[in-house]
């Protein structure tokens, strides 16, 4: 489950039906990936492998399969194999302490050690994920199409299963498109050790002793069965997903494109793995307790993308504006410029910037003796930051008229204090410490 969030966050991914009703505006420039052309009984093939490395926390690896044929009259198939790999720490969501911090492990097996002025993170990390996903599209009239597709995703605590379909109708000699979609999951979470109780007590010592690990006497939690109590071995959650869209031809060189989103999901969305700190007056740690969020989630957006067509390039520039009633308010913008460099090279400059404000119920930790809410959580994806995404990506033609590419980007997510006070010692350590990543991608089309 891990690995999913981590990609949504990077990529901000949209619903998969936004990729459906994407189609008119990548074609029109011809940037459709894997765009089929020659004979029909060919398949276009699209393969990549991606590092992606945080310093000092989370590395991943994927490879990515993208198969399309077109089987004449615009009937089209397109298949999509992915593997993700993923090792190394992830931030529990407690805070550093001037002192050694022993944990218990995930799974509740085991404990691990923090060291003083260090961001509490789980070095034992791993997690692999398998998707394959089919899309179908076919004339529905002289000016429409259909679109319909099936996933599935499966991680060693995580497995996913959706559905999707989008319909686009063709005006004004096919100069404007209007598209509706909707897509349907449903997911199953099964972290080690089980489902955890909503501020459940996690295992924990301030120091570097193991002896009074475990230890029910050292603490005091009425709604707490004991160390590390599961209410569950597993928990699910279901996601609806409506996007409505509109991409008109300006003129020749000009074309645009606007989505509306709307999506709502329903069921299990704590992180089983996300814990908070309970501090003193002095901002010593007394207590982890696991994390507890809504069951609930709805969320809209608004997306907005332009691209022109230079005399010797493409420019591309999009803004995207979403919202949640969790007051999670973020605000994208992207922008890439494709410059031929010759006849069959181009290089490919790409800058992104992204700002997010705070979820309502987020704590960087609680204090002691004071009433515990309703809902809390201290992981930094749902606080308050601004990121930033810098690089270059060059293409090549290559056996007539394959295409090899290499792209390499610098990410670094800036998280920010949303206006808390930070007693005692915490006043002098990071607790929101920068995250910076290397991307790099290689691609090949034939």
């Amino acid at each position: 489950m891990q690995l999913t969030k981590l990609t949504n966050l990077h990529t901000n991914k949209v619903p998969n039906i936004s990729a459906a009703l994407a189609a008119a505006t990548c074609a029109l420039l011809g940037t459709l990936p894997a765009q089929a052309a020659g004979p029909l009984e060919d398949w276009k093939i699209d393969t990549s492998l991606m590092y992606y490395g945080e310093t000092d926390r989370v590395s991943a690896i994927e490879t990515v399969i993208n198969a399309e044929k077109d089987f004449g009259d615009e009937h089209i198939f397109v298949g999509k194999f992915v593997v993700d790999a993923l090792t190394g720490a992830s931030a529990t969501g407690a805070v550093a302490q001037s002192t050694v911090q022993t944990v218990s492990r995930p799974s509740g097996a085991g404990t691990y050690q923090i060291a003083a002025g260090d961001t509490p993170l789980d070095d034992t990390f791993k997690d692999t994920r398998v998707q394959v996903s089919g899309q179908w599209t076919q004339p529905w009239s002289d000016n429409s199409r259909l679109s319909s597709g099936a996933q599935i995703s499966a991680e060693h605590d995580y497995f996913s299963a959706g559905i999707n379909s989008s319909y686009a109708y063709d005006l004004f000699n096919k100069n404007t498109t209007l598209s509706a979609g909707l897509a349907l999951s449903y997911d199953i979470i099964k972290p080690e050790g089980g489902i955890p109780l909503p501020f459940g007590l996690k295992s924990y010592s301030a120091g570097p002793g193991e002896d009074d690990v475990g230890d029910d006497d050292a603490y005091e939690n009425d709604d707490d069965d004991g160390i590390d109590a599961r209410r569950a071995d597993n928990d699910n959650k279901t996601t609806v997903d409506l996007l409505f869209g509109l991409t008109q031809v300006i003129n020749r060189r000009m074309l645009m494109q606007f989505n509306l989103g709307y999506s709502m999901v329903d069921g299990y969305s704590t992180d089983p793995y996300k814990v908070l700190s309970v501090v003193n007056g002095l901002g010593l740690t007394q207590q982890l307790l696991y994390e507890n969020r809504p069951d609930k989630r709805a969320k809209t957006f608004a997306f907005w993308q332009t691209k022109y067509a230079l005399n010797n390039g493409v420019a591309d520039i999009s803004y995207r504006y979403a919202s949640d009633d969790w007051d999670v308010n973020s605000h994208t913008i992207d922008s890439r410029l494709r410059i031929n460099v010759g006849d069959n090279s181009y290089i490919q400059p790409h800058l992104r910037y992204y700002q997010q404000s705070a979820a309502n119920f987020y704590q960087p930790f609680l204090i002691e003796g004071q009433s515990l809410p309703e809902f809390a959580t201290a992981d930094y994806r749902l606080g308050e930051m601004t990121a930033y995404t810098i690089g270059l990506k060059y293409g090549t033609q290559v056996n007539d008229g394959d295409e090899l590419s290499f792209r390499l980007e610098y990410y670094q997510q800036s998280p920010k204090n949303a206006g808390f006070a930070e007693p005692g010692s915490l006043q002098n350590l990071d607790l929101y410490p920068s995250i910076k990543a290397v991307i790099a991608q290689v691609n090949y089309r034939f």
